[in-house]
């Protein structure tokens, strides 16, 4: 009976000490690592990014993701053209301008369904109820920006000749629009819209804003970029990256989140106020969701081949480039 007993433990002892080494042997595979460059610094129009860093959607999908701050000095399609990234966001502008010469971009998502750009002004001093009522007056621009070739577009399509309004070179100071030197002035309305209008209205001022989009100019902004040789030879890390970001991108935007999502931007970029926050991130969703049935990342391929046309009427390349072959449309 003993030795019965006995063998029975020798079993149970060995079946135990089998469960632990197969334990030890299935290790955690490890998270694919690639680097996603943005277009800007760390602020509200990279709320999603910014929460799919910190709350682990890319981790939960497999990979580790380093998320680096855009500007003036980090280009992401030339990171990803020498492969130093493997994801980036850019313009439509850029990603034309790139095609023109050659590079093998392709977009995978567009972030803005809207696009950001606005112009703010004072509808007592300055009535604005047709794109017409913009003739005589001074609309402020960045020479070389979007902003100008966008505005020019907006003439063009309402027939506003050039010496019909007055074109202002503007800066980052504003003074020249609260002096009443400028009527209507270019800023983002997810970034600077909130910031201007709380000093207008402090000021007992009414202010609206110039959309170029609802007036058909869809000129689009940042979208989710990579490379044509990326697609090929890693499919199913693209596939994953799209699935963790854009699932990300919906959980921030969700107003039930809004909280979680302040305190996500703020942690990445503690310079900006938290009560500007708060009043920027309902702009945002307005510009990624405009309408109930909006889809997240929707490329919207008529207004990629317009933001195409504009440029090519400009000069601003030299031949079309089909862009609508470089759309991929990765999304769910």
């Amino acid at each position: 009976m003993k030795k019965g007993i006995s063998t029975l433990w020798i079993l149970i002892g060995a079946l135990t000490w089998l469960t632990v080494l197969g334990a030890c042997g299935e290790k955690e595979q490890p998270l694919e690592e690639v680097t996603y460059r943005l277009k800007w610094l760390f602020n509200i129009s990279v709320v999603g990014d910014l929460w799919a860093d910190a709350h682990g959607n890319f981790a939960r999908h497999g990979l580790q993701v380093n998320v680096k701050p855009g500007g003036p000095e980090k280009d992401a399609i030339k990171e990803l053209e020498m492969g130093h990234a493997q994801f980036g966001v850019a313009s439509a502008d850029q990603v034309i301008r790139a095609v023109s010469k050659g590079s093998p971009i392709v977009v995978l998502a567009q972030l803005f369904q809207v696009h950001p750009l606005h112009w703010i002004y004072r509808p007592d001093r300055t009535p604005l109820r047709t794109p017409l009522d913009l003739k005589g007056k001074t609309i402020g621009i960045t020479y070389g920006g979007n902003d100008e070739t966008i505005m020019r577009a907006l003439l063009a399509k309402y027939d506003i000749k050039e010496d019909q309004v007055k074109l202002y070179s503007v800066r980052y100071d504003y003074t020249p629009f609260y002096q009443g030197k400028v009527d209507l002035w270019p800023l983002y309305r997810n970034a600077q819209a909130p910031i201007i209008g709380e000093k207008l209205r402090k000021a007992g001022e009414r202010f609206d804003l110039m959309s170029p989009s609802g007036l058909g100019i869809r000129f689009v902004a940042n979208s989710v970029i990579t490379t044509q040789k990326m697609l090929d030879e890693r499919p199913e890390t693209v596939k994953r990256f799209m699935k963790a970001l854009l699932e990300a991108w919906r959980e921030a935007l969700l107003p039930e989140h809004k909280d979680k999502a302040i305190e996500t931007v703020l942690k990445y970029n503690p310079e900006t106020p938290a009560d500007i926050v708060k009043k920027q991130l309902p702009a945002t969703r307005i510009l990624m969701l405009p309408g109930p049935d909006s889809e997240f990342g929707k490329i919207d391929v008529a207004a990629w081949q317009q933001t195409e046309k504009i440029m090519l009427d400009q000069k601003l390349i030299t031949a079309p480039v089909n862009i609508e072959n470089r759309l991929k449309l990765m999304v769910e």
